[in-house]
């Protein structure tokens, strides 16, 4: 099984060196390996599956050809969590739910249910990811999601900003818990933006993907194999 796991991209610019890096990412990778797994933050902001931006038709286009290739996967994650079935019929992407196990061994997360310090993102990620609240929004016109959008962005960065690190990383006991009841010994996950391997015990094992920023970041499985990449994202990808 050859599989490649990516998260954080924070797409927001078709244009933008991060975009360009993923396009050529999807399109090399999907020739080769067997499945690609996305674990939320695909994009700064999804403000519903009828966005008509340019960032929306480009990241369709380039989701639809990869998937012609191989099995593309997608997790929500806590910027992109509208992405619904309108978008994974058009993509041929694959919603997969928070945590979930692509085989006993291995069990994938975006990362954010493990930060449990951070209590009021908890209650407020509770709120957005509930019907309710999501049918309410999606009411609204485009351009009212967006302005609401970016609203919320900015409130996230001014928070996060007076916030310490051991507060917005994951929870020890919160990531225990969660591997052992699903009995899985290795867990990737994105969100905190810490790329690095864990070695939890003698049989346990943790993958954090990083952030698209500095560099773009990847974990590639070749059968038992893991290994956490980092690759420039100021040439093409692979050179």
């Amino acid at each position: 099984m050859h599989r490649l796991f990516i998260s954080d991209l924070h797409l927001d610019d078709p244009n933008s060196p991060q975009f360009l890096r993923f396009v050529e990412c999807l399109t090399e990778e999907a020739l080769d390996v067997d499945e690609i797994y996305i674990l939320g933050d695909l994009v700064e902001m999804w403000i519903g599956d009828d966005d008509d931006s340019p960032l929306a038709a480009a990241l369709t286009k380039a989701l639809a050809n990869a998937c012609a290739h191989c099995s593309v996967f997608l997790m929500h994650g806590n910027r992109d969590f509208l992405f619904k079935e309108q978008f994974a019929e058009r993509t041929g992407v694959r919603l997969i739910d928070d945590p979930h196990l692509p085989d006993p061994a291995l069990l994938l997360c975006h990362g954010d249910l493990l930060c449990t310090d951070d209590t009021e993102y908890q209650i407020l990620r509770k709120q957005l990811r509930g019907d309710p609240w999501q049918q309410q929004f999606l009411a609204q016109s485009l351009a009212q999601r967006r302005a609401f959008g970016e609203d919320l962005r900015r409130r996230s960065q001014q928070e996060n900003a007076n916030k310490t690190e051991s507060i917005m990383d994951a929870n020890a006991v919160a990531i225990a818990q969660l591997m052992s009841e699903n009995s899985a010994p290795t867990l990737i996950h994105g969100h905190t933006h810490r790329p690095g391997l864990d070695t939890l015990n003698a049989n346990n094992r943790r993958i954090v993907l990083g952030p698209w920023e500095r560099c773009g970041w990847l974990c590639r499985q070749k059968d038992e194999k893991f290994e956490l990449q980092c690759f420039s994202l100021a040439r093409r990808y692979g050179t």
